[in-house]
């Protein structure tokens, strides 16, 4: 049950980062809200940002270095960024959604 659960919280994760980066995007054309506030209505961002990292190894390291460099550059370096790593966290949310799947499976 334990390696489910934490199946699970990985998929959670992955999926809001990907949809906090896509908002970012969006916050970056139109309106430039502040990154807490972007980050309100997801339950592991505002932790994230704040640099507590709820997973371990390859995942945490990921997180760290896409975190590190949110709000330090101006807008358009910024967009830029977030649009290399999009792609990356797709990546992360589609593997951790597979891991899901078949682990949740068994139990």
């Amino acid at each position: 049950m334990y390696l489910s659960a934490n199946k699970k919280k990985r998929k959670q994760i992955f999926s809001e980062l990907y949809e906090f980066n896509e908002q970012l995007i969006l916050t970056l054309k139109f309106t430039r809200s502040s990154l807490d506030k972007i980050a309100q209505p997801y339950k592991y961002i505002p932790n994230i940002l704040s640099g507590e990292i709820p997973l371990t190894g390859d995942d945490a390291e990921f997180i760290a270095d896409y975190t590190k460099n949110l709000g330090k550059t101006d807008a358009l370096s910024q967009g830029d960024y977030l649009n290399e790593k999009k792609f990356l966290l797709k990546k992360y949310k589609e593997e951790s959604f597979a891991d899901y799947k078949k682990y949740s499976s068994l139990y």
